[in-house]
């Protein structure tokens, strides 16, 4: 494998919750729990799970807009953990994130050209040279040149979106946060944007972490891919490895919710009982023990560590 782009080690983010009653201590949301990943040069690292379970924060994390708890994060060879918004400044071009709602990440007043051409005043990058990149951008995620002269709101989402990819291209970065770029939008239109990434990615040799809480998605997209369950990993493996071998039975059921178009083909439907636990009162064993078929008292007792099984297949469950 290539040169690590980002690393995490142990990364913990908890965000503090006031409490009503005077004089009680706050509390705090566990949002991710430890977590340790790194994304290579030209690869796709996929992190995948159902909502709440902490992947956007991780993102946020890694790329320093949420302040780090615990742990570290790496950014080409550089401790980034505790730098300062201003000494981040210089790195920001090369980090890069795409949100998931494509209308709450545009000023609403603002033409899409001013838009673009602000992110490159920001950066100082030289006016000639942003419009010329930002005409290539349009073209390579097939937007004419009038785009620039509208505001968002004669926009269509995927139209939207494709600028945001477009505008977070625009200063050639070296790591990008995709933070469910396609969630927000039509079937057909997640397919385009999808599609749109994989050819970008050939062209600009991208280095991503695509967030997404759809198995089919991760699947089509990733080189690997981190499976997420209340702020912590509890699967990682290559795409490949981690589909011939699905291991936890977290991933399984999420595999299982996947729809098949073969109507003479059945699958065995895994519907998960009970609830989540909270991320506030976290429990003491497994945090998917309430809702696993094969759980017993060791899973209640203590908590799994991730360990590699093999074949750099990590899992965190007693049962494997």
């Amino acid at each position: 494998m290539s040169e690590a782009v980002i690393q995490a080690a142990g990364l913990v983010k908890n965000f503090p919750i006031s409490s009503k009653k005077l004089g009680e201590k706050p509390k705090l949301l566990h949002a991710v729990g430890g977590v340790s990943l790194s994304v290579a040069k030209g690869e796709i690292f996929g992190v995948v799970g159902e909502s709440g379970c902490g992947k956007s924060t991780l993102g946020r994390c890694l790329l320093r807009l949420e302040t780090i708890t615990e742990g570290s994060v790496s950014f080409q060879g550089q401790d980034i953990t505790h730098l300062s918004g201003r000494d981040l400044k210089p790195l920001r071009r090369n980090m890069q994130m795409i949100f998931q709602n494509p209308y709450a990440s545009f000023n609403p007043k603002q033409k899409i050209g001013a838009a673009l051409r602000e992110v490159a005043k920001v950066h100082r990058l030289p006016a000639q040279q942003a419009e010329e990149k930002i005409a290539t951008l349009l073209r390579e995620v097939n937007l004419s040149q009038d785009t620039l002269n509208r505001i968002p709101s004669e926009m269509s989402g995927g139209q939207l979106q494709r600028l945001a990819i477009a505008r977070a291209l625009l200063l050639d970065p070296a790591f990008i946060v995709a933070d469910e770029p396609v969630s927000a939008l039509d079937v057909s239109v997640q397919a385009q944007i999808l599609n749109l990434l994989m050819d970008l990615r050939e062209k600009f040799s991208l280095t991503m972490l695509f967030i997404s809480h759809e198995m089919a998605v991760v699947r089509h997209l990733c080189d690997r891919i981190a499976v997420m369950y209340l702020g912590t990993v509890v699967e990682q493996a290559e795409t490949e490895e981690l589909f011939g071998h699905l291991l936890h039975p977290y991933t399984q059921a999420l595999m299982s919710a996947i729809p098949t178009l073969d109507p003479d083909h059945k699958k065995n439907r895994i519907v998960l009982q009970g609830d989540i636990p909270s991320a506030i009162d976290l429990p003491s064993g497994c945090p998917f023990a309430d809702r696993c078929a094969r759980c017993s008292e060791e899973c209640r007792a203590s908590r799994p560590a991730l360990r590699d099984v093999g074949r750099g297949h990590l899992v965190a469950c007693h049962k494997v």
